[in-house]
């Protein structure tokens, strides 16, 4: 660390627009320089769990999210201090377009808006299938866009021949960096809501041997390092989880779902539990046949139970130990798929029955990045509460909210969300699609953390 700050070479991977190769030249750089003895942090700007499993295959460390609508402007730098503490040099893919951000927020939350808090220079990816001249004045176009980005090289992607490379190359006015030919045999397989997870793959290190090869043949890593090194200082601390254990040094067990059907969740959730004093086990819901030994609380986190509806039903001893648990009183969080799995049924699949809701799969996508109102008081949250989030959904959940009636009396809305009531929500249950990021909002997992030492 110089005088004035902490020193981190760093590079921001963006393209004009999704679909252009992000994720295929970050992960494929991050792995590369990881096999050239390189530690590699990798992190991914906005919401999503997908890509950060792939970073963490790269660079066997574990995948970060930088999302200022999650967890605010100020914590962006120190979340990235965070997770690249010990590195030698951080690489953050974008999301969408370049300067595609949140709704009607004039690109807040978007990659260039992460790029400038950051100060971390851009690595511009560019398709080229259908173009050639042409991509100079894309690339003219995203690099004058904005003075507080700083575009300073680029990769070509998905060039035809040496001679379209070089007739791109020879509109392009800034460093390029990279020629990358079409190459079937690394394209991931994708399905209703993106690509399938690393986990769910059940993905090795090694199944990136072909984009590492793709990579170090047609990238100059070299040029993309010195690029990287001109990244200046951050004057900030990293982030560290508020320390809150209990006096008696006791650390309860939390269950947190994890195998296949069950691939989402931010590393800074875990984090923060051991912060608080609790003791995170995984628990796989496609294998596992009971909750770990002396478990105190639940969380569920995100993934694709639709996919594995069946094979979690068949579970039916979980499924029962859940259900009678859940229904004593053990302090539980469901995101999402934890929300589905809860459900009585999911696409008239028997599911755990301990949210009265029912489940479907619908043509329609819910994609949507709220500010959220908590409607009562309740495991996670106290009335008035605002928090933000996601959600990312091709489910319906019927009735969509708790009304406090019924077998569950107990369970009200979780959220207001543009004033509807969403979700389900209690003195010990928690359970709705909104996907939260606890870093930005520590106190929800500091009263998850409470139950659980309570219980």
């Amino acid at each position: 660390m110089s005088a004035g700050g902490r020193r981190l070479p760093r590079l921001v991977v963006a393209a004009p627009a999704t679909g252009q190769g992000k994720t295929t030249i970050a992960t494929g750089l991050m792995a590369a320089l990881r096999h050239r003895g390189r530690v590699v942090s990798g992190h991914k700007v906005g919401p999503d769990y997908i890509d950060p499993g792939y970073h963490a295959l790269a660079t066997r460390r574990p995948g970060r999210n930088l999302d200022p609508h999650l967890v605010g402007e100020e914590r962006v730098v120190p979340l990235l201090l965070h997770g690249a503490r010990g590195a030698d040099v951080a690489v953050v893919e974008g999301v969408m377009g370049l300067y595609d951000g949140r709704v009607g927020g004039a690109g807040f939350a978007s990659t260039a808006h992460v790029a400038a808090l950051t100060r971390t220079p851009v690595l511009l990816v560019v398709d080229c299938a259908r173009a050639s001249r042409s991509v100079g004045a894309v690339v003219h176009g995203m690099a004058t866009y904005d003075p507080s980005v700083q575009v300073v090289g680029v990769v070509l992607n998905q060039v035809g021949s040496p001679r379209h490379a070089a007739e791109v190359e020879s509109s392009v006015r800034l460093p390029v960096v990279g020629r990358v030919p079409r190459e079937v045999s690394v394209a991931t397989p994708s399905r209703h809501l993106g690509l399938v997870p690393a986990a769910e793959r059940g993905m090795s290190a090694e199944a990136l041997d072909p984009l590492v090869d793709l990579v170090e043949r047609h990238v100059d890593l070299d040029a993309v390092l010195e690029l990287a090194a001109a990244a200046p200082d951050l004057d900030a601390e990293p982030w560290s989880p508020p320390t809150t254990p209990p006096g008696d040094g006791a650390r309860p067990v939390v269950a947190v779902a994890g195998g296949r059907a069950f691939t989402f969740r931010y590393a800074e959730t875990e984090e923060l539990l051991r912060a608080a004093g609790c003791e995170p086990v995984v628990l796989d819901p496609l294998h596992d046949r009971s909750l770990p030994a002396g478990t105190a609380g639940l969380y569920l986190g995100g993934g694709f139970p639709e996919v594995h509806a069946a094979d979690l039903s068949l579970n039916r001893s979980l499924v029962a130990e859940v259900r009678g648990a859940v229904a004593d009183g053990l302090p539980t969080v469901a995101e999402c798929a934890g929300l589905l799995y809860l459900c009585r049924s999911l696409d008239r699949v028997p599911m755990v029955g301990a949210v009265p809701a029912d489940a479907a799969m619908t043509e329609r996508l819910t994609l949507r990045y709220p500010e959220a109102v908590a409607a009562s008081d309740s495991l996670l949250t106290r009335a008035g509460e605002r928090v933000t989030g996601h959600e990312f959904h091709r489910t319906h959940v019927t009735p969509v909210a708790g009304d406090g009636t019924g077998p569950r009396a107990g369970l009200g809305p979780a959220w207001l969300v543009d004033g509807a009531p969403t979700g389900f929500a209690g003195p010990t249950l928690h359970a709705s699609y909104l996907h939260t990021h606890w870093a930005g909002h520590p106190r929800l997992a500091e009263r998850f953390a409470a139950a659980v030492h309570r219980a």
